[in-house]
């Protein structure tokens, strides 16, 4: 069995933040500040969750309206402004949405051949996925923002003369889609390059299932298990785990996998394709379901009454690694994992992640502990899911608590700073600090309760609680543990 070459090709430091959480939301000044702050530090990793338009009901990044678009709320209104495409007095007194319209009014208008050229060069190289997230978008704003199993059957089934009707009538709407898209990435790929000129690097984020509701599943529905009228038969979750005792019931449909094998993985290969066209590095969210799936009945309330199916994985990224050359994949494999998924990650040489909050049951032997960590691994103080390393520390029982001090070895710390130390320590050739660890923070501070919809995905940081002294602690611990620039 050939084992291929890991993707961390020395140790680096790196900080877990999404964009949405920087204290203006998008990716604007505080983007390009963030950026500076990593390379002050001597951090060379930028990880972020899932960049896809988001529901408004969950605002999960998990959850997204798309697999390849960008969500149009990470467009800075201030860098529209800069590059003359808004004027500045309307700005401030209108909202998002209607900056967007101005925007894109204006450059209807008004836009130079460069600037035309350069959006029609984009509008025709990301077709493959483009033109059916800006009709899908549009025809979810007609429909008051139902979903797709609820438009009249024409539309929901995507009879050609439906379709060609409704791209008839909302020609201006679907090209201001396009537009925002178009939009939405350039600002991302001038934000990346800044990066990659700061020695930064971008570790994304692609969940292995798409939400019902996404242009992906309107537009192909025969990749997936759905009946007649486009629902569910079955659903993706996981059972019961540290998480949440009745297991977690995502309600993503699941594929299937002989018709994507059938047509040789090319939705597949277009998604990656999409990935690894704006990040370095790209984390893989439920990477287990690769080799099974929990399969859920969808008429299931919870994830109790589930079977784990069998995925063709190997299969999967044999294709994909023919059709890239390489793969620098991070296997998110916390959880149930079996001798297979290990193997599987192991035969392709994607790293794997240790939590360290997850680290402290079960005694020596747990997998999580530092001196249990392997090379080729990523280690975390705790991610997206996890409450902050202080919050953590301070809802543990007192015993508990006596016996992570004891294993650290940091008594004279404070939490979260050992717990960092761990991390940084860490013979994992990558180690990724959620900014609420760096900043100390503790409750209140979570970016996501898994199992729950409210409140969740909305945390944002404010540039005062990063104090100098904050960050050249952290600047020293990664030089001293050798994660500074090579």
């Amino acid at each position: 069995m050939k084992i291929h070459k890991s993707i961390l090709d020395r140790r680096r430091a790196g900080v877990l933040l999404h964009p949405t959480s920087l204290p203006a939301g998008d990716l604007g000044a505080d983007a390009y500040r963030f950026v500076d702050f990593l390379a002050a530090a001597g951090a060379s990793v930028w990880q972020m969750l899932p960049l896809g338009p988001t529901h408004h009901e969950d605002a999960s990044p998990y959850h997204c309206l798309s697999a390849h678009a960008c969500n149009p709320r990470l467009i800075s209104i201030s860098r529209l402004v800069e590059w003359g495409w808004l004027a500045a007095a309307e700005n401030p007194a209108l909202d998002h949405r209607r900056n967007l319209h101005l925007a894109f009014r204006h450059f209807r208008q008004h836009a130079g051949g460069e600037e035309r050229a350069a959006h029609d060069a984009f509008v025709q190289a990301e077709a493959t996925w483009l033109e059916d997230y800006a009709l899908f978008e549009t025809l979810r704003k007609q429909h008051g923002s139902l979903p797709w199993w609820q438009w009249p059957a024409p539309l929901r089934d995507r009879e050609p003369a439906a379709l060609h009707e409704a791209r008839q009538r909302l020609t201006a709407d679907i090209e201001e889609v396009r537009f925002e898209q178009f939009v939405a990435i350039r600002q991302w790929r001038e934000l990346r390059a800044y990066a990659k000129a700061h020695g930064v690097l971008f570790l994304g984020d692609m969940p292995i299932f798409v939400a019902h509701d996404s242009a992906e599943v309107w537009a192909q529905r025969e990749c997936f298990k759905l009946d007649a009228t486009g629902q569910p038969t079955v659903v993706a979750g996981v059972p019961p785990d540290y998480f949440c005792a009745s297991g977690q019931r995502w309600g993503n449909p699941l594929y299937d996998w002989d018709c994507a094998q059938a047509q040789g993985f090319g939705w597949w290969i277009a998604r990656m394709k999409t990935e690894l066209s704006r990040c370095d590095l790209v984390r893989v969210d439920h990477f287990r379901g690769f080799e099974a799936c929990w399969e859920i009945p969808a008429a299931e309330e919870t994830a109790v009454n589930g079977r784990w199916v069998k995925a063709p994985g190997e299969a999967l990224f044999d294709a994909l690694l023919e059709r890239f050359g390489s793969l620098p994949l991070v296997a998110e494999d916390l959880g149930l994992i079996t001798p297979e998924v290990h193997r599987m990650r192991e035969k392709y040489g994607f790293p794997g992640m240790l939590v360290l909050q997850f680290a402290f049951d079960g005694g020596a032997g747990n997998p999580y502990l530092p001196h249990r960590h392997e090379p080729n691994s990523v280690a975390y103080t705790g991610t997206h899911d996890n409450d902050t390393t202080r919050a953590w520390f301070e809802d543990l029982p007192a015993q508990k608590q006596l016996y992570v001090v004891d294993y650290l070895g940091f008594q004279h710390e404070a939490m979260p700073w050992p717990l960092v130390r761990a991390a940084l320590m860490s013979v994992a050739r990558l180690a990724v600090i959620p900014m609420q660890d760096i900043m100390g923070l503790g409750r209140g501070h979570r970016m996501n309760t898994p199992g729950t919809v409210e409140g969740n995905w909305r945390w944002r940081f404010e540039w005062e609680l990063l104090t100098e002294d904050i960050v050249a602690k952290l600047k020293r611990l990664i030089a001293l543990y050798g994660r500074g620039a090579g």
